[in-house]
């Protein structure tokens, strides 16, 4: 089966997962059958997904026409025969209880047409045993979506022992058509990748630390939220999730459970469903300071979590780049715990849990051999070079940046690194970009400029919103160095686009030479739903590239644009297919650096310049340059070729 062969996608459970599963199925134009086991339970998973989509055409996220289109895809089915029986793919999403997955299975092998796929969205359940349970275990899959599924963006796609290659590769192209960011996890391992980090090493850990009274609940929620960037603490994350569910997976995994969970689960106060947990919410919730947290020591979170990050690649789960994204895109890390791995060092990491398995003789504390292994061979982290990435001169990566250098091709990759905010500017991306700019500005070796977003969801989204309380007047000013770090270098500098550019990411796209999209991007500059305007040079450099006119509709209504759309109005250069995007822009930086680079840069000074000066001044310039580049050895190189008919080799003299 190919990609184009689906057609129909069944969903079983029309709960949280299911109806959210459902929706984006639809909304990348499948048909869609949403079962349960009875009209109430399917009628209210159809009513919930017709309440999103209204939701988000009163948010201008999508037109109303597309809305209706979208609701009509969606069929409600109770009936289990008359929902599979044209099924190309079928996405359990029903309670995690094995029982009743392997019942559900079995039924589906006899229902459904011998080719359909039969995909679990199950958290932690073995994908394995429910291939067994059926006469195709080449087709029987793991798809965990990460809730809400209509916001989260990773989709972990499951190889089970019997899945089959064909199988593997066709699920996470679905993912991607559904507008998902899959992870392949390899081999079918307890917690698969992100709740294998998440749930025992950051929260679980947490709560034995609490129970062993070395630190309290307030301390430890504080540090991680307020000190380390977690979206939240591993005890508010509990109470949203619901603390039962860690207990029973702790139980079902035979492993010791803290005594907190124990007393929590026991008083049935089990989170915000229940109205108290760690917390109460009947009152002021997860309220604690940012002081609290001052002095609690987070090592030991770092540790067990960089250790089963260790364990996947060591076992040949994942890789370290993919964990990385799979934690930031499915639990909101800040950045990729490997890389803040390298940056603590792998030494530090492997002393505290010899530590903590030396006092509690407890085999979470076991260090994987690949950990030790690393550090007595000194790949200790970026201090050494060498840790679970490679450092160099070529590759560097900051708070909220990433820059990749080819040496060879003269270009470098500049990447907004925050996927799970959609890369939202922050204050650590406005200081390290000019800073970013000022090293590429001196740097011999890069000729080319791409400003690229992490995550392939976002170019970026626009400001990080949850700073905006506490910016002071004087800041919003300092803004412009931020947003003309681009146009103030003198190399060429290319804003790659796929997906979002909005707000202040649609700024900073202005500000660079050239704006290249994908065929799925959307641009606008929606501020003025805040009761804003553009701030870091929207209304002024839309003014000068697509007229008053259009700047005003653009600015006045904040309504999204296509890629295309904008395209034909002069905002975007050039769109390209979703397929074909990264190569098409790697070939449009490599094919700029090969041009002269004095000439390239003195060309887009003269260009910027003389657009805001008189005609006879910007000619003047003009023709200085023409002759100052008489002078230079690439001018002599160019003529050589040109009379030769051979490909210039320009050297920047």
């Amino acid at each position: 089966m190919k990609l184009d062969d689906i057609r129909t996608i069944v969903v079983l459970g029309s709960g949280t997962m299911g109806h959210g599963i459902a929706q984006i199925a639809a909304m990348a134009g499948y048909r869609v059958k949403m079962r349960d086991i009875n009209e109430e339970l399917v009628k209210k998973g159809y009513d919930q997904i017709a309440w999103s989509l209204n939701k988000f055409v009163e948010k201008g996220n999508i037109p109303k026409e597309k809305a209706e289109a979208t609701l009509k895809l969606i069929s409600p089915v109770v009936d289990l025969k008359e929902a599979v029986k044209d099924a190309q793919v079928v996405i359990e999403a029903i309670p995690e209880i094995m029982k009743l997955k392997l019942e559900t299975f079995r039924e589906l092998d006899k229902l459904a047409p011998k080719e359909a796929i039969l995909a679990s969205n199950t958290s932690s359940l073995s994908i394995s045993e429910i291939g067994k349970a059926t006469q195709r275990p080449d087709k029987v899959i793991g798809m965990h979506f990460f809730s809400p599924v209509v916001r989260m963006a990773l989709v972990e796609v499951i190889k089970g022992e019997g899945t089959s290659e064909e199988t593997m590769g066709l699920i996470a192209e679905l993912a991607k058509k559904l507008g998902k960011t899959p992870i392949r996890v390899e081999k079918d391992v307890r917690g698969f990748i992100v709740n294998r980090v998440l749930v025992g090493p950051f929260m679980l850990e947490s709560a034995h630390i609490v129970s062993r009274g070395e630190a309290t609940v307030e301390q430890i929620d504080s540090r991680m939220k307020f000190y380390e960037g977690f979206p939240m603490g591993p005890f508010e994350l509990q109470d949203l999730t619901g603390i039962d569910i860690g207990y029973h997976l702790t139980k079902e995994a035979g492993e010791p459970v803290p005594s907190i969970l124990e007393e929590k689960v026991k008083t049935g106060h089990l989170g915000r469903k229940t109205g108290q947990g760690f917390y109460n919410y009947k009152d002021k919730g997860a309220n604690y300071s940012r002081e609290a947290g001052e002095k609690f020591d987070p090592l030991p979170l770092y540790a067990l979590m960089a250790n089963q990050a260790a364990w996947l690649i060591e076992h040949k789960v994942s890789t370290a780049d993919q964990i990385d994204l799979a934690c930031q895109l499915g639990a909101g890390f800040p950045e990729g715990l490997l890389c803040r791995a390298d940056r603590i060092g792998s030494d530090k990491i492997l002393n505290k849990l010899d530590e903590l398995y030396t006092k509690h003789k407890d085999e979470r504390y076991k260090a994987t051999a690949l950990l030790r292994q690393m550090v007595q061979s000194g790949k200790t982290g970026e201090a050494a070079g060498e840790g679970f990435y490679k450092y160099s001169k070529e590759s560097k990566e900051y708070k909220a940046l990433k820059v990749q250098i080819d040496k060879k091709r003269h270009v470098a990759w500049v990447t907004l690194h925050r996927p799970h905010r959609l890369n939202a500017i922050n204050s650590e991306m406005r200081d390290e970009l000019p800073r970013v700019f000022g090293e590429m500005r001196e740097n011999p070796d890069v000729r080319v400029i791409v400003l690229k977003g992490e995550g392939g969801k976002a170019f970026s989204a626009g400001a990080d919103i949850t700073e905006f309380t506490g910016g002071k007047p004087y800041q919003f000013v300092e803004l412009g160095e931020f947003f003309r770090a681009p146009e103030l270098c003198p190399k060429p500098v290319i804003a790659a686009i796929d997906g979002f550019a909005l707000g202040g990411g649609l700024e900073l796209a202005l500000a660079c030479d050239f704006r290249v999209a994908s065929k799925r991007s959307e641009v606008g500059q929606p501020e003025i739903h805040l009761g804003l305007i553009p701030g870091g040079g929207g209304t002024q450099r839309l003014l000068r590239l697509v007229g008053a006119s259009r700047a005003k509709e653009i600015c006045m209504l904040g309504d999204r644009i296509s890629a295309e759309q904008a395209a034909h109005w002069g905002l975007i250069d050039h769109v390209y297919e979703n397929d074909k995007f990264e190569q098409e822009v790697k070939a449009f930086a490599e094919k700029l650096a090969e041009r002269a680079p004095i000439a390239v840069r003195l060309a887009k000074q003269i260009i910027n310049a003389g657009a805001d000066c008189s005609i006879e001044a910007a000619l003047l310039m003009e023709r200085e340059a023409f002759g100052l580049l008489f002078s230079t050895e690439d001018m002599s190189e160019g003529v050589n070729a040109f009379l030769m008919k051979k490909k210039p080799e320009f050297k920047g003299r």
